[in-house]
């Protein structure tokens, strides 16, 4: 693919201009799209490119190598990358997480070393979850005469084979950690074996760790009272609802182009072209609004959480308790925001991606078309965190007052805080580990 040398941002750069900046670079990847899908074909290429052309540093400030842009703007420019496929806007998902949580951080010598690794081009990879029946995780973390490594198998290692540094869960003895390990070790291997009927160049397969060396900079402890934990785990969800808000967008796309074209109608033996007859017309309505509604919805969050960080930029300098306190509340009611959010985008994209069938016949069903591709990367997308959890979990609140980010009682704890976290390296300051236990990871539909 053409590489384009990234464009520096200006204050206050607008969302228009940044969609149309990338606007060349999406096309191009939404014309390879279905093609990649039925060939099997990891877009490697793809991943290269948003590198070059520095779209995974959007994030990054200036100083760093990046170019500033608000989390608002690039997460409008997801959605746009997710229509075109939404393969590779979700396998970024871990790479999105860790710089978030990165930039929650105040400066410091090891924030900004990782900051301008990212600007300058590095990827990060997430490897959290296992295959084991119970929710333990297996990977060992171990130190000898000074050296600590890690050794383990993970799954459901979504992103990791394109990325430059992988950041995954291990415990030593009953204490769970985070660490992060340069993917080019040779003690790295990473299957493309996923066999998911959805989102299948994600490369959500297996990773195997033997003895894979790890600086005790990049080593930290589950904290069970971080206060941001609520913004983690909405960030995570979030990314997952633009995804699927790209979906929707692309089946209208899809939909369009599939009906302009036609001149066979089911009901009118040919007197009116598709694109003219109104029950045609009413059907792309209606998959284009509930397209339209999802994106909005999407981005209202991400609005929210971005306006979080924000203040927990300033918290963190203030850094009294009840600053600190003051965080944990928002952050949990932004999750429960974001739970709120998922229950209604996934309906919205899912019940999208099977209405479009309805514009045409079964030609419609046509594996030449693979408009069941966005039902099935629909579907997978939800199958994450299962939503039925997610409404438990605000009526429970709302009847109760007590809030679980993921299963039991309480406000804070459990798998999906431990994913969230690990997005984020050792605090500054903090080498080797250290902290309290924590349990593994219950499904894979969290981490893909």
């Amino acid at each position: 693919m053409t590489t384009v040398s990234p464009t520096p941002t200006p204050a206050h750069v607008s969302t228009e201009a940044l969609r149309a900046e990338f606007a060349p670079l999406f096309r191009r990847v939404r014309q390879g799209a279905v093609e990649r899908e039925r060939s099997r074909e990891l877009p490697f290429l793809v991943v290269e490119e948003l590198k070059q052309t520095g779209f995974t540093a959007l994030r990054v400030p200036l100083e760093f190598g990046g170019r500033g842009v608000g989390l608002s703007e690039f997460a409008a420019l997801l959605v746009d990358l997710a229509a075109a496929d939404s393969n590779v806007a979700h396998l970024l998902r871990g790479h999105i997480a860790f710089l978030e949580r990165l930039l929650l951080r105040p400066p410091g010598g090891h924030r900004d070393q990782w900051l301008r690794r990212i600007g300058a081009g590095a990827l990060i990879g997430n490897a959290a979850s296992e295959r084991n029946e119970l929710t333990e995780i297996t990977t060992r973390l171990e130190e000898r005469g000074g050296r600590w490594t890690v050794t383990g198998t993970k799954y459901y290692t979504t992103g990791s084979i394109y990325a430059d540094w992988i950041s995954l869960s291990a415990v030593r003895g009953e204490t769970r950690h985070s660490v992060l390990v340069d993917a080019s070790h040779h003690g790295v291997r990473v299957a493309d074996d996923w066999d998911g009927f959805g989102q299948q160049l994600t490369a959500s397969g297996g990773l195997t760790l033997a003895e894979v060396p790890v600086d005790p900079q990049d080593i930290r402890a589950f904290e069970p009272e971080d206060p941001h934990a609520g913004f983690g785990v909405g960030l995570f969800q979030v990314i997952l609802l633009l995804v699927a808000a790209g979906v929707a967008q692309s089946a209208v796309e899809d939909a369009v182009d599939y009906v302009r074209p036609r001149r066979r109608t089911f009901a009118h033996r040919g007197e009116l072209a598709p694109r003219e007859e109104d029950v045609v017309q009413t059907v792309v309505g209606e998959v284009a609004a509930k397209a339209h509604a999802a994106r909005l919805i999407a981005l209202g969050q991400v609005a929210a959480l971005d306006a979080y960080a924000r203040k927990a930029a300033d918290g963190a300098r203030e850094g009294t308790p009840e600053a600190v306190a003051s965080l944990a509340e928002e952050s949990g009611q932004l999750a429960r925001e974001v739970f709120q959010a998922q229950l209604v985008v996934l309906e919205l994209v899912q019940r999208a991606t099977t209405e479009i069938f309805e514009v045409g016949g079964a030609s419609a069903t046509s594996t030449s078309r693979s408009l069941d591709r966005h039902w099935r990367n629909a579907r997978t997308i939800a199958s994450h965190n299962p939503a039925k959890y997610r409404a438990r979990a605000v009526g429970e609140y709302l009847l109760t007052g007590e809030f679980a980010l993921w299963g039991g009682k309480g406000p804070a704890g459990g798998p999906a805080v431990q994913e969230a976290q690990d997005a984020q390296e050792a605090p500054e300051g903090q080498a080797g580990p250290a902290g309290n236990a924590g349990r593994g990871d219950a499904d894979h539909g969290r981490h893909l």
